[in-house]
């Protein structure tokens, strides 16, 4: 923002960057889960297997995982806003790709450049909040962008529906353009310009590479299979071993490393908390279409309604959260939430079999509007940590982290829930199995929340002896 503006003007133009950045979250969120619900649509189209189609999904979320945390320390070194505008239209225009796909292969490859947009956005998004909107009204904007993510994942999987039963499957595609064209006109006109710098440190290309192959061995892991392993699945998940061991002596000797191992320092512990909950949030989605199906009878649509109850309380909780966070602070925010998702995921184990759909619903609600007080506390706290040169690159990580988590989930949460059920057959599992699925699913759920939440206490415990030291020193 411009020095000479006044406070009215400062805020003003503060609004509009906020709106600019939201959409594009929303754009980016709205592309992850409208493609899910045209699966089958899909297969019939391009008369493929369901494994085969499954890739239109994968390789977006492939693409995101991959590289999210490069494109935000390409934007740390070469300016945030063109690389972001890169994005947008980068996502505009595979979603042309997409829409026009003669071929399952063409559209498996346009998903994958999408992926690609939809990393530039929101690391990128994540990243402007900390260098425009000020620093006491940070929990406010992360709020509102966790409020437009919620929104965009909600909105997807009813959106798709109307759209592939109307226009057909290219609609979900062509949707985009509209709202990328509108995105990408307010960010242009509306996103501060980058600041010109003398010398900018080199790329770490080999960094990026190290950590893509790492990254993708990962999630290539974790989705092949669908929580089923095999050798695939194990070779996978050592090159990702060897992968992390190469991307450390990479960076290490790096004269301008991807990513600062030394930063890790300050942001592990809300990387990591990102991660575990997020592990967590995926397990609803995962278990809760075979469980409602089963326990309740009900049809694809009243659980499609049922399951978009999460998203929705999320989605409202967004901007509340912000102003909490802002309040109480990041840390007090971020143990409230935990605390919270701990109770939720407890009740859930016990209030579906004894309550009925209710208490199934209940605790949902509880357990998503935590989430999104602890996803903006957590947000806000490890980017308040970061110089203003780092913020696209811990930003990335951020992303990746709860990415990461959410590939995880859908392995691991699925396979505890089958094991539990004691049948792979879920779609005619009986009640009573169902049931013991549940309860053992989420009883992992509250251990993984449990941990997160010691981490997030050890850590309020190291920073308050960091900030005391000093004094300690002084006197």
């Amino acid at each position: 923002m411009k020095p000479g503006l006044s406070t009215p003007q400062r805020t003003a133009s503060a609004r509009r960057i906020l709106a600019s950045l939201s959409l594009a979250i929303l754009l980016s969120s709205l592309g992850t889960s409208i493609a899910n619900v045209g699966l089958p649509a899909l297969a019939q189209a391009f008369n493929a297997t369901f494994q085969q189609v499954q890739w239109v999904v994968i390789a977006y979320l492939l693409a995101m995982a991959t590289l999210i945390v490069s494109v935000g320390r390409l934007g740390d070194l070469t300016g945030r806003r063109r690389l972001l505008l890169a994005g947008i239209l980068l996502f505009t225009l595979a979603s042309i790709l997409c829409a026009i796909a003669p071929t399952l292969y063409w559209l498996i490859a346009a998903r994958a450049l999408q992926g690609l947009g939809a990393a530039m956005m929101m690391s990128l998004a994540m990243a402007f909040v900390g260098e425009v909107i000020p620093k006491e009204k940070t929990g406010s904007a992360m709020g509102l962008l966790g409020s437009m993510s919620a929104v965009g994942t909600a909105l997807g999987p009813s959106l798709g529906g109307v759209l592939i039963a109307g226009p057909g499957w290219q609609a979900i595609f062509l949707i985009n353009i509209p709202l990328g064209i509108l995105v990408f006109v307010l960010a242009q006109r509306y996103l501060p310009l980058d600041r010109p710098a003398a010398q900018r440190p080199r790329f770490d290309h080999l960094g990026t590479l190290s950590l893509a192959f790492t990254l993708a061995a990962y999630a290539l892991a974790m989705t092949i299979g669908r929580g089923h392993w095999g050798l695939l699945n194990v070779v996978l998940l050592l090159a990702a071993a060897c992968g992390i061991g190469l991307f450390v002596l990479v960076e290490k000797s790096a004269v301008s490393p991807l990513i600062r191992l030394d930063l890790l320092h300050n942001t592990a512990a809300g990387l990591a908390m990102s991660a575990l909950v997020a592990s967590v949030i995926m397990a609803t989605l995962v278990v809760g279409p075979f469980y409602l199906s089963r326990a309740f009878g009900l049809s694809a649509a009243h659980i499609g309604l049922v399951l978009s109850v999460g998203p929705v309380a999320a989605a409202l909780t967004g901007m509340p959260a912000g102003k909490i966070t802002d309040y109480l602070g990041a840390q007090a925010s971020t143990l409230i939430g935990l605390s919270g998702m701990v109770s939720g995921t407890f009740l859930l184990t016990l209030l579906p079999v004894s309550v009925g759909l209710a208490g199934y619903i209940a605790p949902m609600v509880i357990i998503t509007s935590c989430y999104a007080l602890f996803q903006t506390a957590n947000n806000t706290a490890v980017m308040d940590k970061i110089a203003s040169d780092q913020r696209g690159m811990i930003s990335g990580l951020l992303n990746l982290s709860r990415n990461l988590g959410l590939i995880t989930g859908a392995s691991l949460m699925g396979a505890v829930f089958a094991l539990a059920a004691g049948t792979n057959a879920l779609n005619t599992a009986t009640t009573e199995a169902v049931a013991q699925g549940l309860k053992i699913t989420f009883t992992l759920a509250s251990l993984l929340i449990v941990l997160a939440l010691a981490i997030a206490i050890k850590d309020k415990r190291s920073n308050r002896a960091a900030s005391a030291q000093p004094r300690t020193r002084a006197g």
